[in-house]
């Protein structure tokens, strides 16, 4: 694994990328971690996008997968550790370039219960202030689900070519 660089050079210890080569096919691998501050996000979402366009992982599906990770991101930082000055949260991301996307976001709180969120209507109501972020999430992805009691999301995105083939 290298060190990511930021923008003025200087090495940002907590967020590492590698790319995992087989004979047959690569595989970019990104682990980050970042402050819970809703300022740090855009920043952090920025780098990753520069990486996952450069490796060619969802040609054509970037604005959604960038959505997706904006609503993830903000998330955690809001309602999962609810900008607790000392908390992280945790990104993973896997590309199979030309082929699919997988991005895992963990927050350090103390998670929810999403099917009983889903059952109480939160999120079908439009102008209801919670679960708007879950429904982004679904309407930009092809697979959303939470583990580890609601501080973790997963996030998948396939190819077009992939996803009619």
């Amino acid at each position: 694994m290298r060190e990511m660089r930021s923008v003025n050079g200087a090495v940002d210890s907590q967020a590492r990328f590698s790319r995992k080569s087989s004979p047959s096919s690569s595989v970019l691998e990104i682990d980050s971690w970042m402050p819970s501050e809703v300022q740090a996000i855009s920043p952090l979402v920025e780098r990753l996008m520069l990486l996952i366009e450069g490796a060619q992982c969802i040609p054509g599906e970037e604005f959604n997968v960038e959505m997706a990770l904006r609503e993830a991101l903000a998330n955690a930082v809001v309602h999962g550790n609810r900008e607790h000055p000392r908390a992280k949260v945790h990104i993973r991301c896997r590309c199979w370039p030309g082929k699919e996307i997988s991005i895992v976001v963990t927050d350090q709180g103390k998670g929810f219960d999403f099917e009983k969120a889903a059952g109480h209507g939160l999120m079908s109501e439009p102008l209801s202030e919670h679960g708007r972020g879950i429904l982004l999430m679904k309407a930009y992805m092809d697979i959303v689900h939470f583990e580890r009691g609601g501080s973790e999301v997963h996030l998948r995105k396939r190819s077009r070519t992939t996803s009619r083939s």
